[in-house]
């Protein structure tokens, strides 16, 4: 007679430019929905596609190893385009898929291969545009 270790994970995605306690307060909440965490980060040229070309502030590398680097979060991996994503989430199948509640009503790359979307909601003050916007990076 065995014993099988079930173990939770959850999943978050986002680019982590800057980092900042609207980021951490997220991995906290995913973390504690499982027993694993992992976080997939936007490609630098995704980032600037999507933010402009001043952005990213960090390159993929040094964003991934600050990640990596938090207690909290269990493994980094990285993607460059929707079908990445989506082939990311399908082959790791989380139980939970964490993301800002401002994607509510919205299509979720990779959803269906989630067991359960949770909504975050975003901490207002805590925005790396609002960091660069205040001219704390350049």
């Amino acid at each position: 007679m065995g014993c099988e270790i079930v173990m939770q994970v959850a999943f978050v995605t986002g680019c982590f430019d800057v980092l900042h306690m609207g980021h951490i307060k997220l991995f906290d909440y995913a973390k504690e929905l499982a027993d694993v965490l992992y976080v997939a980060v936007d490609s630098d040229a995704r980032v600037a596609e999507a933010k402009g070309r001043a952005r990213p502030i960090n390159s993929l590398a040094d964003r991934m190893a600050m990640l990596e680097h938090l207690e909290c979060v269990d493994d980094v991996v990285a993607f460059a385009t929707d079908s990445d994503l989506g082939g990311i989430i399908e082959i790791i199948r989380p139980d939970f898929l964490v993301v800002g509640s401002d994607w509510k009503g919205k299509p979720i790359i990779g959803g269906h291969h989630a067991g359960e979307i949770k909504y975050f909601d975003r901490i207002e003050d805590y925005s790396t545009t609002n960091i660069i916007s205040r001219g704390f990076v350049r």
